[in-house]
């Protein structure tokens, strides 16, 4: 068979031929091109992380209203964010050169020095979830590992990984932090976040916290779905660095998709203090 006679379906259940295909994608190339989106490997190359020089999406209009903004921070527990945690040997590195555990704790003091709502969405396991049936490849993992395990709801976890960081109890444990009830798999579906957020008329939410593909990502396209408007700060979570792949920067580049905002917690700090 020639190369002329060979078919692609559409969508319509028709056929494009092969030429057609081409022109659409040189068409698209074509567009790309012209917003300048077909270079940077360079730059990417020196810092993957970095945000393009020349950007295709349009810029964030966010602007905080602090009486309905929260500081919604995920998992700020030992396991992730402790060199003895559990995780820290696939996290240890992204955490290490974000400066993740001082930028969350620079963020829990700006919450806290305006008196912001700030709420905390913890990863638990117990026992009972042991017997779960089936699981995708990382909560096999964290079961493995015995990541955020704890004897059951009453049992203390002072000291073990499931603990709160220790610099953060300060502000955790004030009486006034939201602690919400545990997300099982990544995102708050199945806790009762956004229950806390509503009924304090909160619809701004300034997200933080680990680990940025999964927990992170998770909430953050949760609460847009339930209509909540959400700022991610960049460099206050981290993601497992692994041979299937770098989640933080699987996780910056979906942030950059679809998050209302993408703030590094220097802005994030001054638009909370009212100085940006």
């Amino acid at each position: 068979m020639s190369k002329d006679k060979i078919h692609q379906h559409d969508e319509h259940g028709g056929h494009a031929n092969r030429r057609t295909v081409l022109k659409a994608g040189l068409a698209t190339g074509a567009v790309l091109a012209a917003a300048g989106l077909t270079g940077g490997q360079a730059e990417a190359a020196e810092n993957p992380y970095a945000d393009p020089k020349k950007t295709f999406l349009p810029p964030s209009d966010m602007v905080l209203d602090l009486k309905r903004t929260a500081l919604v921070i995920t998992d700020p527990q030992k396991d992730f964010l402790h060199p003895t945690g559990v995780a820290w040997g696939a996290v240890g590195k992204s955490v290490t050169q974000n400066n993740t555990v001082a930028n969350i704790g620079r963020l829990f003091a700006a919450a806290k020095g305006v008196g912001m709502t700030v709420a905390i969405s913890p990863h638990y396991y117990y026992p009972t979830d042991d017997s779960w049936q089936f699981n995708g490849a990382l909560e096999k993992l964290m079961h493995n590992i015995k990541m955020f395990k704890r004897k059951n709801q009453y049992s203390p976890v002072d000291g073990s990984g499931a603990d709160f960081m220790p610099e953060y109890k300060q502000y955790i444990n004030d009486g006034k932090t939201i602690i919400t009830s545990p997300h099982k798999v990544y995102g708050p579906e199945q806790n009762d976040l956004v229950l806390q957020l509503r009924k304090k008329r909160i619809d701004q939410v300034i997200l933080a916290g680990m680990s940025a593909n999964l927990c992170v990502e998770s909430h953050l396209r949760e609460l847009l779905e339930m209509g909540f408007e959400v700022a991610v700060v960049r460099d206050a979570t981290a993601g497992a660095i692994l041979p299937e792949g770098d989640g933080y920067l699987a996780a910056i580049i979906n942030f950059r998709f679809i998050a209302n905002a993408l703030w590094t917690t220097t802005e994030a700090v001054k638009r909370i203090q009212g100085r940006a």
